[in-house]
């Protein structure tokens, strides 16, 4: 395959419309990158993330600590990235695969995606629950409200 029928696929891949899953991916994606960005721009400028329910109410939200997780993967500071929110390795994990599995459907390796029955979304949307009302429950315990 030519490089020519390369950019073809690519400029293809990004014409055509991405289910919810791979649009998550290419979210994550983003926020890796920002995660190797963003300690460098918070030093220079003094700027923080605060949370706006933790900052509001006192009571954490279970993305708490993701910033610190997410940069602290970045830097390869694993202690640091569990420590914090260990539920960023399962949002790494999905982002790795997302990203994977996207760029084989881009150099047709891997099939276009089909829609998901509605018992695997209810199925999806449970484990997603789960996870949040697990993470929820770390950082309740990690900042002492349970």
């Amino acid at each position: 395959m030519g490089s020519e029928a390369i950019a073809g696929r690519l400029v293809g891949a990004l014409r055509r419309e991405h289910s919810v899953p791979e649009q998550l991916g290419l979210a994550g994606v983003g926020a890796a990158a920002a995660s190797f960005v963003y300690p460098a721009a918070s030093h220079a400028t003094g700027l923080g993330l605060p949370c706006l329910l933790r900052t509001l109410t006192g009571i954490p939200c279970p993305l708490c600590g993701m910033t610190t997780a997410a940069t602290g993967l970045a830097a390869g500071d694993v202690r640091t990235a569990l420590a914090a929110n260990p539920f960023v390795l399962v949002l790494a994990a999905g982002t790795l695969w997302m990203t994977v599995l996207l760029a084989a459907r881009t150099v047709g390796l891997a099939p276009a995606p089909v829609r998901w029955s509605d018992a695997a979304r209810r199925r999806i949307w449970w484990a997603v629950g789960v996870l949040a009302a697990a993470s929820w429950a770390f950082q309740l315990h990690r900042f002492g409200w349970v």
